[in-house]
């Protein structure tokens, strides 16, 4: 027996009728059907049951209550004259003998209605989100992060990794976004940080000889928020493994997710092992994105020498992408409307034509394509009935823009997208430099600490001029699902020298490796093993799996946009006792 109760409000069936139970719930709603008879909705974690108040005594504590009260109800099972199919205890109801008030609610008024928290406001949702989670939908996907973390541990274990928890107060260290900092009382004038990743520890933890690592990790990022991304805070299933190969890596991830996509997800169907690997300049050119949607049959066409001189000003001096999409159905209206979206997600503006049902090229562009006609017909392949995107810029604006075209077309023909599914692939040989936007200066382009492909010898020949470091690859991989980055990973650079020689050609020397990062520096001196790891992010994972569209969904307490969290009323003002005993001075900009 259960304190406070005997059984839960999803419990009850036909076999219980004539039996006497104690319920312990909130009181959903309350509907009064003529004098002496009320129906009252109990619901608990487990679900609901109804109650039938037919006494005066009964009804007179009921009429007292509020709505969210928790009572303690002590009843016999009887079964219902008019069931409802819809609900798991539909087939009986409890006739209470005696109601406690467990929490009495004092509010006449609920700030949303509980069963539909999810069309309030989110400011009310997230100052209430104790209430907001009374929901049995947004508390179902608490229910499946739980599921899915303990299904991902258990398949972690069974790979033989060790679970170890690294420390959450650092030092603060450059890895790509600001950090959390927090002020050490006993070294005044010094600050810890709040780890952005464990990536420095997990590599240390190969150098000490264990071999395989994983924790579900925090991660604190002082950093925007978008859909997918919480601010704040967030959650990853971090690993690394010792003696390991990029190949060694893949094998475990392709299998321990695909059978957690198909039991968890909105979807069953979950892309097997070998997932496709695409090299990170061909998904940039075929799909004009470095997390392409494979569920979209559409691909991107480079239509440069096709169009470039067709007299259309936009194309000229620049790269032209085309999409083509067979069986296309929108009308003007709605490819207006797909193409605004696209402009305003890209910053570029697209182009368009038809090759109508007739075999004549129509709208859009079309009084610049029609003297090219048989070219261009030939050259992209089009059958009639073919709508053709299109767009210009220089090389990157012009896939980029391509690849949200393709996306917004993907999404707009359902018979181009094969949608109910989870379709993984790995991007692979990232370059390992790229050219700053702000510098202009040869800079990383992802992970400095990944291993560049070919090793010493491809960087002293970039040293001595004779390859472009542009031309570099790094042994760095992303892992893509259905559009979404899951995650990045590397097989990680474990050799000092190789290491010293990777910074040198961005302009810092080994003793800037040395001063920001001496714990990693000064191990792998002492004789480091080759290790490689990945760290999926376990909010997003859980986002896809629950057919969620923002990420604050699947996150017990969530911060807003502006990383505030409203219920708790953080960040906060402190006060000037604990300021002095931490040194610090607050010297705020003037209001004006």
């Amino acid at each position: 027996m259960m304190q406070s109760r005997t059984h839960t409000c999803g419990q009850l069936r036909l076999e219980h009728v004539g039996q006497t139970v104690t319920l312990a719930g909130f009181m959903e709603n309350v509907r009064e059907v003529g004098a002496g008879l009320a129906f009252i909705v109990l619901r608990d974690f487990y679900g609901t049951t109804q109650l039938v108040a037919e006494t005066p005594e009964i009804l007179s504590v009921i009429r007292g209550l509020n709505k969210e009260t928790t009572i303690q109800v002590t009843g016999v099972v009887r079964e219902r004259s008019s069931k409802n199919p819809k609900q798991a205890t539909g087939d009986i109801e409890v006739v209470p003998s005696e109601i406690k008030v467990l929490g009495r609610c004092l509010h006449n008024e609920l700030p949303f209605e509980i069963n539909r928290s999810r069309e309030a406001d989110e400011t009310a949702r997230l100052k209430y989100r104790y209430l907001d989670l009374r929901n049995p939908a947004v508390k179902n996907n608490i229910i499946l992060r739980c599921n899915v973390v303990a299904a991902i541990r258990k398949a972690m274990m069974e790979h033989d990794f060790l679970e170890i928890t690294t420390p959450i107060l650092t030092a603060s260290s450059p890895e790509g976004a600001r950090d959390y900092l927090v002020p050490a009382r006993k070294h005044p004038g010094k600050f810890y940080a709040l780890p952005q990743a464990p990536q420095q520890f997990k590599q240390l933890l190969m150098t000490s000889g264990f071999d395989r690592y994983f924790q579900i990790a925090p991660c604190f990022r002082d950093e925007d928020a978008r859909g997918d991304r919480s601010p704040g805070e967030f959650y990853q299933l971090d690993m690394e493994m010792a003696f390991a190969t990029q190949e060694d890596v893949f094998s475990i991830i392709e299998d321990v997710f695909p059978p957690i996509f198909a039991k968890y997800g909105t979807y069953d169907i979950a892309s097997s092992a070998p997932f496709v690997r695409i090299p990170f300049t061909e998904s940039m050119e075929k799909y004009g994105s470095d997390k392409p949607d494979l569920r979209i049959d559409l691909t991107v066409q480079d239509a440069t020498e096709l169009l470039s001189g067709c007299g259309f000003g936009p194309f000229e001096g620049n790269v032209v992408k085309a999409i083509v999409v067979t069986d296309f159905s929108g009308t003007r209206k709605q490819i207006d409307g797909l193409c605004a979206e696209v402009e305003v997600q890209s910053g570029n503006k697209p182009y368009w034509f038809r090759y109508d049902e007739n075999g004549e090229i129509v709208g859009g562009i079309a009084k610049f394509v029609q003297p090219i006609k048989e070219q261009v017909v030939a050259a992209l392949g089009l059958e009639k009935n073919c709508f053709v995107g299109l767009t210009c810029g220089k090389k990157l604006a012009a896939q980029k823009t391509a690849g949200v075209f393709r996306n917004k077309l993907g999404n707009f023909c359902p018979n181009h997208m094969n949608k109910e599914r989870y379709e993984f692939c790995w991007i692979v040989d990232f370059p390992m430099y790229e050219i700053g936007e702000e510098s202009g200066q040869l800079e990383f382009c992802h992970n400095p600490f990944s291993m560049p492909s070919g090793g010493l010898e491809v960087l002293l020949q970039a040293e001595r001029g004779e390859i472009d470091p542009l031309t570099i690859t790094a042994d760095q991989y992303d892992l893509v699902v259905n559009g979404v980055e899951l995650s990045s990973g590397a097989v990680r650079n474990h050799d000092p020298e190789i290491m010293i020689k990777a910074f040198e050609l961005v302009g810092l020397g080994e003793e800037d490796v040395k001063s920001k990062f001496p714990a990693m520096y000064n191990a792998f001196t002492y004789g480091a093993p080759p290790h490689a790891g990945i760290a999926p992010g376990i909010d997003r994972m859980v986002m896809l799996l629950a057919g969620e569209d923002f990420i604050r969904e699947i996150i017990p307490f969530p911060m807003n946009k502006n990383a505030q969290d409203v219920m708790m009323g953080a960040p906060s003002e402190v006060t000037q006792k604990q300021l002095d005993e931490l040194h610090i001075k607050i010297d705020l900009p003037e209001q004006e």
